[in-house]
């Protein structure tokens, strides 16, 4: 059984807290969405209260860390500490459809020790409201789902094998190059999945049930928590082009450890075709 160290439950409780608030909002867009002005302003103001909460944990925890918030920005820490970066709800767009696969992601990472920027993320929980599940991960501590140990899946042939995705929309993403990529890889898998929250997609990964996940133009809030969790699975988190960042987002490409270069190799093809 895992052993929560003390920064993993004060981030656990945070976004149980926020949780708690998001499932309580989520039961009246059902409602909403009948009306003629819709949810869209709710599901905003519930996005907000979600992100503050988060920050009053935190912020109460950890006084002198920074934060990177999608709603609030980055808010610097003192100097030397590290960051929070906060998703307060990954998976909008579903939480607006009354759709019930969304998230809160919080992740921790270090500032370099020459002081030239940001460098490792080292712990990490992606929440999932709605099912009550708490995937965690701290760096050199494996990736945990609750208290059972993640393992990223163990299949290694791609006609097997379940991809992820998130697709351009509203003008976001380079739609050719996404279409390139789809096109390369739907033929030799056994499905595409986009279920809209790239926190998860990720966790997902960690968790075996996806055997990877591509997509480009996130966010480091989208993101950085569940590269994490894939790494400390024994997956490979890189961009189209093969390179292992910290923080994986304007282009992400997860696998498992038998895939991963297979499925970079079919990327890297189709954008090179382009």
């Amino acid at each position: 059984m895992a052993v929560l160290s003390g920064l993993i439950r004060v981030m656990e409780k945070a976004a149980r807290k926020a949780g708690s608030r998001l499932r309580r909002d989520f039961g009246e867009v059902e409602h909403l969405q009948v009306s003629k002005k819709g949810p869209a302003d709710f599901v905003s103001k519930a996005d907000r209260a979600a992100e503050r909460t988060l920050w009053d944990e935190l912020r109460l925890a950890r006084p002198d860390w920074g934060f990177l918030m999608e709603e609030g920005g980055e808010i610097p820490g003192a100097d030397g500490k590290p960051r929070f970066i906060v998703d307060p709800l990954d998976g909008t767009s579903n939480f607006l459809h009354g759709i019930p696969h969304f998230a809160i992601s919080i992740a921790v990472q270090e500032p370099k020790l020459d002081g030239s920027g940001w460098g490792e993320v080292t712990a990490a929980v992606v929440y999932q409201p709605i099912l009550d599940q708490t995937f965690w991960a701290e760096k050199s501590r494996g990736a945990w789902l609750h208290d059972g140990r993640l393992r990223v899946s163990g299949r290694r042939h791609l006609d097997e094998s379940l991809i992820a995705t998130g697709t351009p929309f509203q003008g976001h993403g380079n739609y050719g190059e996404w279409s390139r990529i789809a096109a390369a890889i739907v033929p030799q898998v056994a499905g595409i999945r986009r279920f809209g929250a790239a926190s998860l997609d990720l966790a997902w990964v960690a968790a075996g049930r996806y055997e990877g996940f591509w997509e480009e133009g996130l966010a480091p809030w989208d993101t950085a928590a569940g590269c994490l969790l894939v790494r400390e699975a024994g997956g490979f988190v890189t961009d189209f082009r093969g390179r292992s960042q910290a923080i994986c987002d304007a282009e992400v490409l997860a696998g498992n450890d038998g895939l991963h270069s297979r499925l970079h190799k079919i990327v890297a093809g189709a954008i090179k075709g382009s």
